[in-house]
């Protein structure tokens, strides 16, 4: 053969390769050659969420800034924009949004889904047998309280996937028209709180009502309540608490552990790619950090501008009102724990890890009171006043 006659037969093979190409294109792809498939990238995944706050409260503001720290972490794979409560359906509807798909995901609390299932209420609200909502973050990932709430989202059908985050400060035992000085106070007042703490508040007397964040001012204006709960001193202050009451009580057993959780749809998260799911998990705990400094922060700047600038009172909550809320929820437990048994899983998961964990916080660290007092010669909150006898 002729060089001439090989560079000729070499061309007609590569024309003969290309129209088969092309042909295998028009057909539907290189699979059917049995060539590697190349995969486009189907561009970024777009979340609606909602959260359960109103828009000013600064825990919304946590929930812009978990979903900045995932978008920003995915690279914009991943874009969640965040609505306040209310835009797509009730603050406590939140659940039913995003197992249904009507929302892909929400920022809340697991107390807000009482009536689905009473075990999730503690979560966080319940004197939580003297852990902090750290510690019940550490029960969670560690002493088996992710495998109890998947079992219970599981039991009533939900389909999402959850991650509680952001452990929060003790809450205030609230506000109130005057300080709240023995366990009778609560006989027939009525007093807004959520979760297992309406059954605690419920047993100390109060006609309890569960009303969202947004609508505690208004119905306290109208005189509909005469106390009521909510969280810290920078949400109480942007719902307006302030305007309608100058007596708020601290430190309470109630709801001493509660920490925020992040709701997905669970279709929509199990469909992202493995890398995702997993950026979506270190973001978690990288925003519940980072929400613990800032609450730090902007809660003790709200406490001194509501004594400084709205004249507000604090009071340390009786000793006689904290012993009391142990006994009654004592009483709540053994009574739901006999009716659930899903409640009593949890309760008892709870004990065995708070027993240890408990032990070893008060052994071990110092308090910071002496300190406190050493360097700023400071006093804490007064007490109430003392209860007025006969």
């Amino acid at each position: 053969m002729t060089d001439q006659k090989k560079i000729e037969e070499r061309s007609t093979q590569k024309m003969s390769r290309r129209n088969v190409l092309k042909a295998a294109v028009a057909a539907g792809g290189a699979a059917a050659l049995g060539f590697p498939a190349i995969v486009k990238a189907q561009g970024p995944v777009s979340m609606r969420w909602q959260s359960t706050w109103p828009l000013k409260d600064i825990f919304h503001e946590f929930a812009l800034d978990y979903a900045k720290k995932v978008n920003e972490m995915t690279g914009g794979d991943l874009k969640i924009e965040v609505l306040p409560a209310g835009a797509v359906v009730p603050a406590f509807q939140l659940l039913d949004a995003v197992s249904k798909g009507t929302l892909d995901g929400g920022h809340g609390v697991l107390a807000y889904h009482y009536g689905k299932q009473n075990a999730l209420a503690l979560w966080g609200s319940s004197p939580a047998y003297g852990m902090d909502a750290n510690m019940i973050l550490a029960w969670h990932k560690y002493g088996g309280g992710k495998e109890l709430l998947n079992k219970i989202y599981n039991s009533v059908g939900a389909n999402v996937v959850s991650f509680p985050y952001g452990p929060m400060p003790t809450q205030p035992l609230g506000w109130y028209k005057k300080p709240v000085t023995k366990p009778d106070d609560f006989k027939g007042m009525k007093f807004r709180t959520v979760g297992i703490s309406i059954d605690l508040f419920t047993g100390m007397g109060a006609a309890v009502n569960a009303l969202p964040g947004a609508e505690i001012v208004p119905a306290l204006d109208r005189g509909l309540l005469d106390a009521a709960e909510f969280n810290n001193a920078s949400s109480d202050r942007a719902l307006g608490f302030q305007d309608v009451s100058k007596i708020c009580m601290l430190q309470s057993y109630h709801q001493n552990g509660e920490q925020f959780e992040v709701l997905f749809n669970k279709t929509k998260y199990d469909a992202l790619p493995e890398k995702v799911r997993a950026i979506i998990a270190y973001a978690t705990e990288a925003a519940s950090a980072d929400m613990s400094w800032k609450a730090i922060d902007r809660y003790s700047k709200d406490y001194v501008e509501l004594q400084t600038k709205d004249k507000v009172r604090f009071y340390r909550t009786p000793d006689s009102i904290l012993q009391k809320q142990l006994e009654v929820f004592d009483q709540v437990e053994a009574k739901k724990a006999a009716e659930n048994p899903s409640f009593k899983e949890v309760a008892d998961s709870q004990r065995a890890f708070a027993e240890r964990a408990v032990k070893w916080d008060l052994d071990t660290n110092v308090s910071r009171r002496m300190a406190f007092n050493h360097y700023f010669a400071k006093t804490a909150a007064k007490p109430a006043p003392a209860a007025k006898k006969g």
